[in-house]
This record gives structure tokens, sequence and C-alpha cells, in this order.
């Protein structure tokens, strides 16, 4: 089959922040892709590409963290893409969004929150939904019983199928492959020849990991070789301290055993820091639906001490792998039951390996994928009891044309009964065409708004281009007309300069003929003075002389002028 996984909009897969059910995807899909061929939507991360194939499973990312923007990318995608079944995790406001883009596609929802709580989802909308989905799969009976209790006519299709681990990577801290990660962090963090006690998951006040540190100083006072390490943060990858954190930090300074914050821890190396520890405590306050680090501990051969809380019990067999604290509000119950353990190290070892044993036979990925496949096999018969009542009205009146008035007795014959069952089909089925028809109308309809809005926008631009055109032209003939206009005045400025400048040099040339001439007749009148009782040699020198005098004035009279 051709199947859509639809993850929550908060976190992404694979599970590079974390999250429980982003795990729990990337967990099954290695043993679901081999039947079928499947893609994952989810929301995006700057980690990843927006889609992306790897192993033949299509990843598709969408903008989330907003459950209103996911769901408008959800409608989108869905109405874009064909699937035979689409399985939505946790998120039923999904059902009716994801049922009218794909009206013949089959539906399965998984459930790993309260998210059935009348402040969670309106209750006309949630029976609405319970009609349309196949099978609801729970991570607890806890989960499925909430459901039940709210919608007695969901019992049919509720199932729990217990999540899992994989037993491959997260190991006891004895095993060959973890003895050096163990030591190194111990080592590392002055945990060395400790009793390390460890709690996973984010610190928040429902979470109560200040009831574990409050009963710290009890248990300190009997067991001297303890130690403390706080695994989590705020939110997944976000390392913000708020109020609790901080209050949570300051018990912890006052404590007289080593304490190790870890802050946010990748998800591809929690399973050292469980290989590390001695003894697993979960704290939980609220209804939690199962905590998966429940099943990460038990692969990692850890006794756990749980709370009475939702569906945490449900993993535990009392004094075997686990003891369950029934008042989880008092830290002195935590302090009883995590001493009952350390005090009794048979025990302690006897409860790591059944934890050990129970997840290799009950917990395994491709256990919790071998059951998945078998509600997607159950899904493909299912067929959604939509014949309304004005409908059966109609049908018993037309066969009570065809087989007369004696009508309620027939109702008990077999022949009626197929007949009503095949007028039904025959009327859904025409249903459907016009739902088809409909369908493909308003396609077209769009399709074809969307070819004219295209051609008109072509049109703008081309018509917008032609302007930008015009414009231009104007714009260099303008341009153009300016320069010739400027070479225009230039040249008749140049003519007329060079007129006056032609004018000014015969006029000048004139003057200086004449101051020449005048000049020359004053030196012929001085010459003829001085040449007076002269012999022919003096005259001779003088003529000399004065002619180069005269050059010299004339060179020096030339350069004035000019």
């Amino acid at each position: 089959m051709k199947i859509l996984m639809i993850c929550t909009e908060k976190l992404p897969v694979p599970p590079v922040l974390g999250g429980a059910i982003q795990t729990y995807i990337s967990g099954v899909l290695p043993h679901l892709r081999k039947q079928h061929d499947i893609t994952v939507l989810g929301t995006d991360d700057p980690s990843l590409p927006n889609q992306e194939t790897i192993d033949g499973i299509h990843y598709v990312r969408i903008p989330g963290k907003i459950f209103e923007i996911y769901r408008e990318g959800v409608e989108k995608y869905v109405q874009s893409n064909q699937f035979d079944l689409i399985h939505i995790f946790n998120r039923p406001r999904l059902v009716i969004p994801v049922r009218n883009t794909a009206p013949e596609a089959k539906i399965v929802l998984s459930m790993h929150n309260d998210m059935f709580e009348p402040e969670k989802i309106d209750s006309e909308e949630a029976m609405k939904l319970l009609e349309e989905v196949s099978q609801i799969v729970t991570v607890s009976d806890y989960i499925g019983n909430v459901i039940k209790s709210l919608y007695p006519q969901a019992e049919s299709k509720v199932r729990t199928i217990y999540s899992g681990v994989d037993i491959e990577r997260f190991l006891p801290g004895n095993h060959s492959s973890m003895k050096h990660i163990r030591n190194d962090i111990r080592k590392a963090n002055g945990l060395e020849n400790k009793k390390v006690l460890l709690f996973a998951g984010r610190l928040s006040n429902n979470k109560g990991v200040d009831k574990l540190v409050r009963a710290i100083p009890e248990l300190s006072k009997k067991f001297k070789d303890l130690a403390l390490v706080i695994m989590g943060s705020k939110w997944f990858s976000l390392e913000e301290t708020t109020d609790y954190i901080a209050y949570v930090r300051s018990l912890a300074k006052k404590l007289p055993i080593p304490v190790v914050a870890t802050g946010f821890v990748a998800p591809s190396k929690i399973q050292n820091w469980f290989a590390a520890a001695d003894l697993f405590v979960c704290t939980s306050q609220w209804q939690e639906p199962l905590a998966r680090v429940h099943y990460e501990a038990m692969a990692a051969g850890l006794p756990i001490v749980t709370t009475a809380r939702g569906g945490n019990p449900e993993v535990i067999h009392p004094r075997e792998n686990g003891l369950v604290v029934e008042r989880p509000e008092d830290p002195s119950c935590f302090a009883e039951h995590i001493g009952e353990i350390l005090s009794n190290s048979s025990l302690m070892r006897k409860m790591g390996e059944k934890g050990r044993e129970l997840a290799v036979s009950r917990y395994t990925w491709d256990r919790v994928a071998s059951e998945l496949l078998e509600v997607w096999e159950q899904s493909k018969t299912f067929v959604k009891k939509d014949v309304d009542e004005k409908m059966k009205a109609q049908i018993i009146n037309e066969l009570d044309n065809e087989l007369g008035n004696d009508l309620e007795n027939k109702l008990e014959d077999e022949k009626f009964e197929e007949k009503i069952k095949e007028k039904s089909r025959e009327e859904k089925k025409k249903k459907s065409k016009e739902e088809k028809k409909n369908k493909f109308k308003k396609e077209k309809k769009k399709k074809y708004a969307e070819e004219m809005m295209l051609i008109f926008w072509e049109e703008m631009k081309e018509k917008s281009k032609e302007e930008n055109n015009k414009k231009k032209y104007e714009k260099e003939m303008k341009k153009k007309s300016k320069k010739e206009k400027k070479k225009k005045n230039d040249e008749e400025m140049m003519g007329k300069y060079e007129d006056d400048a032609k004018k000014k040099s015969k006029e000048e040339k004139k003057k200086l003929k004449k101051e020449k001439k005048k000049y020359a007749e004053e030196m012929m009148i001085k010459y003829a003075e001085k040449m007076k009782g002269k012999s022919k040699e003096e005259k001779k020198k003088f003529n000399k002389e004065m002619k180069k005098k005269y050059v010299e004035e004339m060179k020096e009279k030339s350069k004035k002028e000019k």
C-alpha cells in the first residue's frame, strides 16, 4: 500500500531534537518499509532538507511549530498526493481536515497522550472523527481507557500497542561494547565507585525531579557512596533556565553527594548515560501516558523506581524489574523504594537482568512494527457506517413499493436485507461519483482561473515592459535633444568667438605695423645723428649692433602683445 505517516508539528523526524513520537516512528520505519511504500510528513528543521528519500522512505517537511499553520500544510500536501492509508500520530484534530481532502483513504490514529480530553478537542468533532478512523492505536491501556470512558462507541476500535527500544544501542553497562564508555563517563564526572541514580526527562514540575532531589538527604544518611545524574532540559534541545530549574539547582547544591546535571543530551548519546548508571528513577507527578524512558532503562539493564501515574506501572513487574511509588508527591516514598533496592544487591542485580530480558522479548521495534502491520491490514476492510436516516427512509419507501405493504415482516427476510445493502451501495457509489464530479469541476475551475491569472499577469508584464521601453525612449530622446541644443549653442558661441578674434587680430596687426613704422623712423633719425663724422668701419659695426638690438626689442614687444 501507499502509506502516509503524519507526525506532530513540534519536532522533526528523524528525532534529531529528541521526542517520543519521533523516536517511535524512526524505530518502526526500517521494518515497515519492507512491505509498503511509505512517506513521512512532519515539521521542518534547519538541520534537515525539506524533502529527501532515505532507504526507500520519503520524508517531506513543512512549516510547523504552530498547529494551525501545520494543519494548512498537511491539507495542501494530502490534496495534491494520493494514499491508500494515512496514519496520523497524536493529533486527532487532523482527522477531519485529512478526510475532507482524502475521502477514499483509510485513516488510522495513534494516541500517545490524553488528546481526547474536553479541553483539547470539541466533543462534536471528536465523535465525528471517531466514525472516520478505522482503528485507534494507543501506547498504553491507560490512554485507551481514557478514550473509551469519554466515548464508549470507540471501544471496538481501540488497541494498545506498547512502544519499543533499540536493544542493540541501549545495552547494560557491563556489556563488552559499553564497559569503556561507562568507565570514561564515570571517571570524567567524579562518579567512580559510586551508586549512580539516574533521572532522564524534561525538567518540569509535572516530571517532578525535585522529589528525587529532596529524597537524597534521607538516603545519604544510610548510603555513603551515592551520586545523582539529572539528564534533560526544559524542552528537549531548549536550554532555557525556568523558575523550576533554578529551584532544582538550588536544592541540588545543598546535597552532600555529587550531582551531575547534563542538560540536553543528543538522542544519539543518551544510551551512554544509561550505561553509566546503576538505578533509574522516574518521578512523574502527572498522568503520564507511559514514558519511553522505562523501555530504555530496561534495555540498559537498570532496576526501575517509577510512579503510579497513568500508564507507567503497566511495564513494571513489582519486585521483578522495579518498584512503583504509590504516593509520588511524597519524597520519603522515593527514599523508601530506592533504599529497598540499594540495600539488597542481589535484588538489584536480578531486577536489572529481568528488565533486559523483558526488553529483548517484548519491547523490540520489530514487534511494534509487526503489530502496526496487522492494524494496517485490518484497516483495508473497514467500511464507514455512513448510511444516514434519510437514506434509510428513502430505501425503505422504494422497497415498500416493490415488495408490498407487509414491510415490517419482510425486514427479517435475507433477500430484503440484501436489497437494502445493494441500494445503499448504489447510493454510496452515486454519491461518490457526484463528489468526484464536483471535485473535478472545482479543480477544472481552479485550473482555468490559474491559467487566466497567468495570462493576465503575462499581459500585464508585457504592457509594463512596453511602457517602460516607451518611457526609456522618450528619456533618451529628451537627453539627445538637450545634447544637440547644447552642441548648437557651443558652435554658435565658437563661431562668434572666432569672428571676434579675427577682427581683433586684424586691428592689432594694423596697430603693430604703424608702431613699427614709427619706431623705424625714429631709429633712422637717431642713426643719422650718430653717423655724422664716423668712419666706414665704425658705421658698419654700429649698424650690426643696432640690428641686433632692434630684433630683440621686436621679440620682446611681440611677447607682450601675445
